[in-house]
């Protein structure tokens, strides 16, 4: 049996407005009540914190339609302060990676994390606002939900391919949502699933530090993971998967949500000290080669070449970052801050050759010694990260119906994440996907959008139809400098830049003629998190209104805002 574990961070400071606190005695049950404002103390749509107990645990109140609700105060993903988030209607979102949950039952609607938060009962008397909780539920600030049993009498098979964010979700959330069939997870990893996005930060995490779930919790749910097993081809008429341990599997329903393969070419996957990463076992052989007096050479200017360069710069002697265009992040977050990171770097040592490509690899007995760029420069390469990209993987689904789109190998899916076959779904990278609030289709490699992709799957699976209805949000660290990024900028015109880019305090707002599609912020919380509430809620922002930030100023009822 899955126990419902409930956890909230410890506080030092004791409630100033505590009138009273009782507590009826059980084992795991004891209950504290507590008056713990005034009903006038909060404003409409405001939330504050508020100490519960005697042992400085805080819960968030929020006051939203002149109702009361209660809820932990931390994000259950990296513990944030969500007394210092966006507060949209009957959510509250996390300032730092842009997780939602639900102010009436705490439940996690959007990602990253897979945790809800505790909720808790709230009552208003005499104009006093009482809180009741369950001191095991205050103490503990993660709600793990319960996984339902297969029963046997149920005869449909749902099979699951992969187990990144997208595959992780859909499998949890539906045993979360009452699937009682056999359900069936497919992966070619070795390992459970794993916190991916840590391995370009560290690449000497140990996959029990990072893992997302337990073997147990998975065998709480009757759930059947395959690990190093891959689907060989699918049968889509007769709905038949064929697995390279040789097993057929009949299924009623599929999620596809097989992801990517980093590129890379024969011509350098010969050598033994040229990588890419994706695993957790390439992060270990990365982190191995790695020494004080090592050339460390990263081509590719996204988030991966970056982050491990930043990541790695003290552990070798010197580092070069190769990239094709002008300035890093130039696709992703654009030329302002792709020059001011590019300044960053070079402040701390690490040497770009910007505009250029790589047009020889020179080494002896399968290991690199040299690269020779486009211009002549030649390179001492002691070690060498490729990370240009990465393609779908679709493979298995030759000779399948199922439409895969021609420019970016990615599968074609609709709105509710379906294929052009009844019955199977496909997520995260290896789907070419609507991206909400805009008209565009995209597959973008974001693990929020992902994980989300993966409880929207799950809900269709059971035949809970639900539109995607998730804004895009990631970020990344680069030298303790974190950078958060809300919408999808893809055709942007131009850029308006509030703040002080130059110390790393700004707001980098994404134009679209008058509209603004997206947000970048840096030292700005929770400015992402909040624009990316209001593109969920179905308004838009425009010039006027994001110039010296006047939309966060101004009220709510007075913001001039136009419904999608």
């Amino acid at each position: 049996m899955l126990f419902i574990r409930r956890l909230v961070f410890r506080s030092s400071i004791r409630s100033q407005l505590r009138v009273f606190c009782r507590t009826m005695s059980g084992p795991n049950d004891d209950v504290i009540e507590q008056i713990v404002c005034k009903e006038d103390d909060i404003p409409n749509n405001g939330m504050q914190e508020f100490e519960i107990g005697n042992n400085g645990n805080k819960i968030l109140v929020v006051k939203q339609n002149n109702e009361f609700f209660a809820v932990g105060s931390k994000c259950s993903h990296f513990g944030a302060p969500l007394v210092k988030g966006a507060l949209g209607d009957g959510i509250v979102r996390c300032p730092w990676h842009g997780a939602c949950f639900n102010l009436k039952t705490g439940d996690i609607e959007d990602f990253p994390g897979l945790d809800s938060i505790p909720s808790f009962k709230v009552s208003v008397a005499n104009g006093n606002v009482k809180v009741s909780a369950k001191k095991y539920a205050i103490e503990h600030p993660k709600v793990v939900k319960p996984l339902t049993k297969r029963n046997p009498e149920n005869k449909h098979t749902f099979i699951v391919i992969g187990s990144g964010p997208a595959g992780t979700e859909c499998v949890e959330k539906l045993r979360q949502e009452g699937y009682d069939g056999r359900l069936v997870w497919v992966t070619k990893d070795s390992y459970l699933p794993y916190d991916r996005t840590k391995l370009s930060k560290s690449l000497s995490s140990e996959a029990t530090s990072i893992l997302l779930r337990s073997h147990q919790f998975y065998e709480s749910g009757d759930i059947e993971l395959l690990n190093r097993v891959g689907v060989e081809s699918i049968d889509t008429c007769a709905k038949i998967a064929y697995l390279s341990n040789n097993e057929q599997i009949k299924f009623d329903s599929m999620f596809i949500a097989s992801g990517m393969t980093p590129r890379s070419t024969p011509e350098v996957s010969k050598y033994d000290n040229v990588f890419t990463l994706r695993t957790i076992e390439d992060a270990h052989k990365i982190f191995q080669s790695l020494s004080s007096d090592c050339h460390f050479v990263v081509i590719g200017t996204s988030f991966i070449g970056m982050e491990v360069a930043a990541s790695n710069f003290s552990k070798v002697k010197s580092v070069h970052v190769i990239g094709r265009s002008d300035v890093p992040f130039k696709e992703s977050l654009g030329r302002e801050i792709g020059e001011r990171v590019r300044e960053l770097f070079e402040s701390k040592g690490v040497i770009f050759h910007m505009n250029t490509s790589v047009i020889n690899y020179i080494g002896y007995n399968n290991r690199l010694s040299e690269i020779e760029l486009s211009g002549g420069l030649k390179l001492k390469a002691d070690v060498c990260i490729i990370a240009t990209g990465s393609k779908t993987n679709v493979e298995f689904l030759a000779g399948s119906n199922i439409e895969i789109n021609s420019s970016n190998g990615a599968i074609e899916v609709d709105e509710y994440l379906e294929t052009n076959v009844k019955g199977i779904f496909a997520g995260g990278d290896v789907a070419n996907a609507p991206i909400y609030p805009t008209d565009a289709k995209s597959s973008l490699g974001h693990w929020q959008l992902a994980t989300y992709h993966g409880k929207l799957a799950a809900l269709q699976m059971i035949g809970k139809k639900t539109p995607i209805k998730s804004v895009p949000f990631f970020w990344t660290a680069l030298f303790g400098t974190s950078i958060r990024f809300s919408g999808y900028n893809r055709g942007y015109t131009d850029v308006l830049i509030n703040g002080d880019l130059e110390n790393f305090r700004a707001v980098i707002y994404y134009c679209k003629g008058n509209e603004i599609v997206a947000v970048a912020t840096i030292g700005k919380d929770p400015i992402a998190a909040k624009f990316a509430e209001l593109l969920r809620s179905g308004r838009t922002l425009n010039k006027e209104q994001a110039i010296d930030d006047k939309w966060l100023t101004e009220e709510e009822d007075t913001v001039v805002c136009t419904r999608l």
